[in-house]
């Protein structure tokens, strides 16, 4: 499995609190072992996104991403704001 960073989700990143940016690492570590291990959260999204998927970095933050065969995008990364 490859991970694929879209330019919005690098934006995004850029702009997160350095502490967000430990935490999305070390989730991301969790993702490469297994995209469904249940400290992520992993779920399918709905409405206009049902084609994407979501993990949690905490209680607040999120990835969305997508399955492509073998790979992954990271899409974007942020707060619940990303669902709408």
């Amino acid at each position: 499995m490859t991970i694929h960073y879209h330019p919005q989700f690098r934006i995004s990143y850029k702009n997160l609190p350095v502490q967000i940016k430990k935490k999305a690492e070390k989730k991301e570590v969790i993702f490469k072992n297994n995209p469904h291990d249940p400290r992520l959260k992993t779920h399918k999204l709905h409405g206009k996104l049902k084609k994407l998927w979501g993990f949690s970095i905490d209680k607040n933050y999120r990835i969305i991403f997508e399955f492509l065969g073998k790979d992954i995008v990271f899409l974007d990364i942020g707060t619940h704001s990303l669902y709408k």
